[in-house]
Order: structure tokens, then C-alpha cells, then sequence
């Protein structure tokens, strides 16, 4: 529910949002809203499919903004490494999800959530190896807040209940929302300053 004061925040600040951040706000919109009706399974449901949505955004946008850079083999490998045992962990999840669960429509958007959040803290990883930035950094705080508040949501709702778990997931979510915001703004702070560059560099040769 804090969408709405964050999506004014980026607008005030930037005077710029782009489509995959507007399709992105609307999901989790939407996924906050009906996750509060959480009695009804309707609405189970339609709440993890709008936060799945929401997700697969994110990770297309990671995956449409690769640049073909050299990676060290040994990042290679560690990057490997890290994405097989995060696979392992979502696998051993989903084992235990499957037990717990009866719905298959939840089974399944639980796969193709962790599917999308594998593949967003991969590429922020990825990034944040290849370029130790203030903007990787923030890229892989969000992807990371996002994947361990989605495993606590299930862990605390169909595992082991208990309230700090609850509270410990919407706070990390919020502070994940914070860490995207903020490298939004990070990313189109540097993009603008590349257009100026280029603009001046352009104005020189003119001249010249």
C-alpha cells in the first residue's frame, strides 16, 4: 500500500517513469491491495498473480538492458555457482510448497515467480560484478529484499507462523520498493548527464 506515495515520490523527483516501471507499479499495486483480503482464496490468488506480473517486469527489464561485457572466469563460475544453489534452495521450497499447498494455480505461480526473481538477482548480480556501481548495488539490494520477502510470505503462511515473519516481509518489500526507486533515479540521473555529454560534445564539433 505504499505504492502510491512512492510512485509520487520517483514523479516529483524525476518528472520522468517509463512503461516498465508503470506496469511494474500497477501490479504491486494491485498485489498489496488483495493481499489484504487474504481470508478469501479468490484473492490468494489473484495477489500472487499480480506480484508474479510485477516480478516478470522487473526481469525483463534486467534482461532488456544487457550489454555485452567481458566476465572473468572466475565471476563466471561464481555467478553459476550462486544462481545453481539459489535454484536448488527455490526447488526445495517448491517441494515442500507442493505438500502444503492443494491449489495448483498457487504451485504454479510460485514457479514462475521464483523463475523471475531468479533471473532479476542474477543479472543484478551480474551487473554488480561486472560494474561496482552505486546503481548495481541498489539493483541487487531490491533484487535480493524481493526474493527473501517472497520466501517468507510463503515460509509464514503456509510453513511456520509466526508474526515477525509477517512483519520482517512486508518491511523487507517496502525496503525493496525504496532500493528500486532509488536506482531509477540513479539510472536516469547518469542517463541524463550521458544526453548532456553527448549534446555538448555534438554543439563542440559544430563549431569546430
Amino acid at each position: 500500500m505504499f505504492i502510491p506515495f512512492l510512485f509520487m515520490y520517483y514523479l516529483i523527483k524525476n518528472k520522468y517513469i517509463n512503461v516498465v516501471m508503470i506496469t511494474f507499479l500497477v501490479f504491486s499495486f494491485l498485489g498489496d491491495f488483495s493481499s489484504v483480503l487474504f481470508e478469501n482464496p479468490l484473492m490468494v490468488s489473484l495477489s500472487s498473480m499480480f506480484y508474479c506480473l510485477s516480478y516478470l517486469s522487473l526481469a525483463y527489464a534486467a534482461v532488456s538492458r544487457i550489454r555485452f561485457f567481458n566476465i572473468d572466469k572466475v565471476v563466471g563460475i561464481c555467478l553459476l555457482l550462486v544462481f545453481t544453489i539459489n535454484a536448488y534452495l527455490m526447488y526445495q521450497l517448491f517441494e515442500v510448497l507442493q505438500i502444503k499447498i492443494s491449489d495448483t494455480t498457487e504451485i504454479a505461480l510460485f514457479g514462475v515467480k521464483s523463475m523471475a526473481l531468479m533471473v532479476l538477482a542474477f543479472m543484478a548480480f551480474a551487473t554488480y560484478l561486472n560494474k561496482d556501481t552505486k546503481a548495481s548495488i541498489l539493483f541487487l539490494s531490491t533484487a535480493l529484499c524481493f526474493i527473501f520477502a517472497d520466501v517468507l510470505y510463503y515460509i509464514s503462511n503456509y510453513y511456520v507462523y509466526h508474526y515477525s515473519f509477517v512483519v520482517l516481509d512486508r518491511l523487507l518489500h517496502v525496503l525493496g520498493l525504496f532500493f528500486l526507486f532509488n536506482y531509477i533515479i540513479e539510472y536516469n540521473r547518469k542517463r541524463k548527464k550521458r544526453i548532456v555529454l553527448q549534446s555538448s560534445s555534438t554543439a563542440e564539433q559544430i563549431v569546430v
